[in-house]
């Protein structure tokens, strides 16, 4: 399970992260990875991945424009539905009613695309070579706001 933290537009993310000793403390455990657009970071399971960003929600608050937790290789889901599976409030299955595309260009989040049921991602050419594309599950909440 990864969490990957998506930085607010102008926020080195990682560096602010090491530079607070209280964050430091709360990822003594865990190695970040630095991406161009935000922090990735490797935990056992979605139980320590959303124990983790609890222990990271001021940080999280103030400088991070969404969290997402891995499902699998290519495919992310949001906050708000992990903890709903969490929970056992729902049960992920593939396809994903509700998901959508984030486009990252440039080193922060440019734009979230609903993905209507039954489609794919498109294909390599519906995107620029340039942007970072990340299929991410939602709650049906989140889908009908994007």
């Amino acid at each position: 399970m990864h969490i990957l933290l998506i930085q607010l537009e102008g926020v080195d993310l990682y560096t602010t992260l090491l530079r607070s000793e209280t964050s430091r403390a709360a990822l003594r455990f865990y190695h970040p990875t630095r991406l161009a657009y935000g922090v990735l970071i490797a935990t056992a399971s979605l139980g320590s991945a959303l124990a983790l960003t609890s222990e990271l929600r001021w940080y999280i608050r103030r400088y991070v424009q969404e969290v997402l937790f891995q499902v699998s290789d290519s495919v992310y889901c949001s906050h708000a539905l992990g903890q709903q599976v969490y929970e056992r409030d729902v049960t992920l299955v593939a396809p994903w009613q509700y998901r959508c595309l984030y486009i990252i260009r440039d080193g922060s989040l440019a734009d979230i695309v609903r993905m209507e049921e039954g489609t794919g991602r498109g294909g390599d050419d519906a995107f620029d070579p340039a942007d970072e594309v990340l299929e991410v599950w939602c709650t049906a909440e989140e889908y009908s706001d994007i």
